[in-house]
C-alpha cells in the first residue's frame, strides 16, 4: 500500500529512543527520497527534534550526488515535456523510452528551451546540418 502521510509514519520511528542515530538518518533519507526533497525548514526541524545535529552532514551531503535534499518550487516547475511515442513501433520489452532520448532528439532538431538548457549552443539559421556546431 502506498503511504499517504509519510511524516505521520516517520515521526514515531524518529522519536523512538531505542533506535540508533544512523537508523534515524536512514529513515529521514528515505523520507527525502520518497518526496523528492523537503523544505529547509522541515529538514532543520527533523534534525533538531531527532537530535542528530552532529551527523546532519550525512543528510545534507547528498546534494553533491544530485539528490534533491532541499526541494524548491522553481526546480519542480521545469519538467521536461515528453514526446508522444504511442504510434512508434517498439519491441515487446522496450515500451519505456528514457527522457534522455527526447532531450537528444530536441537538441539535434534545435528545439531545446534556452532557459532550461543555457549551455547548448544554437546554430545559425543558415545551418544545413553539416559540420560540427
Amino acid at each position: 500500500q502506498k503511504v499517504k502521510d509519510s511524516m505521520r509514519v516517520l515521526l514515531p520511528v524518529l522519536l523512538n529512543k531505542s533506535h540508533d542515530s544512523y537508523d534515524k538518518i536512514r529513515a529521514i533519507l528515505l523520507y527525502i527520497f520518497s518526496t523528492n526533497g523537503t523544505t529547509q525548514e522541515n529538514l532543520d526541524k527533523l534534525i533538531q527534534n531527532v537530535q542528530i545535529e552532529s551527523d546532519s552532514d550525512m543528510i545534507r551531503n547528498w546534494k553533491y550526488l544530485d539528490v534533491p535534499v532541499i526541494s524548491s518550487f522553481v526546480a519542480q516547475q521545469h519538467k521536461y515535456t515528453r514526446r508522444d511515442r504511442s504510434r512508434e513501433e517498439t519491441f515487446q520489452l522496450s515500451r519505456w523510452t528514457p527522457v534522455i532520448k527526447d532531450v537528444m532528439e530536441d537538441a539535434i532538431e534545435n528545439k531545446l528551451d534556452s532557459k532550461d538548457w543555457p549551455y547548448c549552443s544554437r546554430y545559425p539559421p543558415t545551418w544545413n546540418g553539416s559540420g560540427a556546431v
